[in-house]
């Protein structure tokens, strides 16, 4: 599996920190702000391995295209992100679906980008792969 680049990692947390109270944006969406909405699930394990210290990265805010919460094999997150997006204002439906034209995130303000310090015409932060284990 693939590791992630702290620059990918740091760039994913400082778009979700702008998402609002009571709205959601989608993987896709907060990858398109970063990179490239082909690092939709880079986005999703960037905000899996948000150190619990990080209180300061509302990560319950980002969910599925689809409008739900993804579970992805975790028992107990799914359960947490849910109530604490309840908790904001945001509705889910009987099968567990908010209406993304009403709490979707329009992204963040005009003429925004990400707060790098990478020289001019160097490539944006990226996943890097790791060399596989021999068995």
């Amino acid at each position: 599996m693939p590791q992630l680049d702290d620059a990918f990692m740091e760039a994913v947390y400082e778009v979700v920190k702008l998402i609002p109270r009571g709205q959601v944006a989608t993987y896709g969406q907060v990858a398109t702000y970063v990179v490239s909405p082909r690092y939709a699930r880079a986005v999703g394990r960037a905000l899996k391995l948000l150190p619990p210290k990080r209180k300061d990265v509302p990560w319950q805010r980002v969910i599925n295209a689809g409008g739900r919460v993804s579970a992805r094999g975790d028992v107990t997150r799914p359960d947490v992100q849910e109530r604490l997006l309840k908790k904001e204002g945001v509705v889910f439906d009987a099968s567990g679906k908010t209406n993304l034209a009403i709490f979707g995130w329009s992204g963040p303000p005009p003429g925004w980008k990400l707060p790098y310090d990478e020289p001019p015409g160097r490539a944006p932060p990226r996943l890097v792969l790791a060399k596989p284990a021999l068995t």
